[in-house]
């Protein structure tokens, strides 16, 4: 979907730790129609934002667990209706496809009048359409790992028309087994998969506390909402 079809705009705040996927992020969610910021400033999200109107949290996987820990119960504290969202990688198309699957499930039903699932033995999504719409699948991998800064790219898999009954859209051969994920988008409805897990090596490097200084410093990002 192009953009939230209400009157207010979720809110989001993304927390995570890489600077270039926290504005990449913002940037596709604002795109997209949504209030949204992002900060890797973990000890600053109470005191620099107001929790109460979020919709939406999402946590990176860089962040230590008893941070996320401790902001799930402060915040819901604050806001008990927030949902909290875990960040499948620091990709931020994988990301924004992760809001929009959440808050778009919660405006038009889970199953938006479609079908949709991941095959992973045959690498595929297959699709059961009620009706003739319109499918955009997308594949997006990291191609470095090297904090602070993952790097990504992208592939349009396929885009355009099907029709009513049953559909199946091979992933070409390009699309890596780890570190792979795909997007699918029925009109508004929307779905991601995971296609390859992350290597251990990677989660492996997952701060265990807040005191836990194994990554390097990174540049603090705190957007705020008169970015532009």
């Amino acid at each position: 979907m192009n953009s939230t079809p209400t009157d207010t705009p979720d809110r989001v705040l993304v927390v995570g730790r890489s600077p270039g996927v926290l504005v990449a992020a913002v940037d596709l969610l604002r795109a997209k129609g949504y209030t949204a910021d992002a900060t890797n400033q973990f000890d600053r999200v109470l005191d620099d934002y107001d929790v109460t109107g979020l919709d939406v949290l999402v946590f990176g996987g860089m962040v230590p667990a008893d941070t996320k820990e401790y902001l799930r119960a402060e915040v819901a504290k604050r806001n008990p209706r927030v949902t909290f969202v875990q960040g499948l990688a620091g990709i931020a198309g994988v990301i924004a496809a992760q809001v929009e699957a959440l808050t778009g499930d919660g405006r038009q039903g889970l199953d938006g009048g479609a079908e949709i699932a991941y095959d992973a033995v045959r690498r595929s999504v297959r699709l059961t359409l009620g009706e003739p719409a319109h499918v955009t699948v997308d594949a997006l991998w990291l191609t470095s790992f090297v904090p602070p800064e993952p790097r990504s790219t992208s592939l349009r898999v396929f885009d355009g028309d099907r029709g009513t009954g049953a559909h199946v859209v091979p992933l070409p051969d390009q699309v890596p087994f780890e570190a792979s994920f795909v997007t699918v988008a029925v009109d508004g409805l929307v779905r991601v998969f995971t296609v390859g897990e992350m290597p251990t090596a990677v989660t492996r490097m997952a701060p265990t506390s807040a005191n836990d200084r194994r990554l390097p410093e990174v540049d603090p990002v705190t957007t705020g909402s008169d970015d532009h």
